[in-house]
């Protein structure tokens, strides 16, 4: 029998946000990533575009700015998205990190996400 996996979907990811679309902002996302809905995302100080958060970086990315609410290709040019940036509430397994992540770093992001309002819950 074949096995069938379903993508995730936004409201895997996104459990609480406030009215009149507050909880979001529109986002550029930088040319030469394909990022799957729920990653962790920073904004590159230099041109204010977002790319998957990095922890190890010093461009700005290194900072969590939100979460990605849908996928998106933008491997060919800058694509234009939406994130969760504050006042909201995201379930914890369903945010994507990027690999190699510390226990250390994993704790400082989602403190720095609480700190835009950003809770992330464990079973949300």
């Amino acid at each position: 029998m074949t096995t069938l996996t379903e993508p995730a979907r936004l409201g895997d990811i996104l459990k609480y946000e406030a009215d009149q679309l507050y909880s979001r902002e529109e986002i550029t996302i930088a040319s030469g990533q394909n990022l799957p809905i729920g990653t962790v995302i920073g904004r590159v100080s230099a041109d204010g575009k977002v790319v998957q958060f990095d922890p190890s970086a010093s461009d700005g990315s290194e900072t969590p700015a939100g979460i990605l609410c849908e996928s998106i290709d933008a491997t060919a040019a800058d694509t234009a998205s939406w994130i969760a940036a504050r006042h909201a509430i995201v379930s914890e397994d369903a945010l994507v990190w990027p690999e190699g992540i510390t226990a250390g770093q994993l704790s400082a992001a989602i403190d720095t996400l609480k700190n835009l309002g950003i809770l992330v819950r464990k079973g949300a």
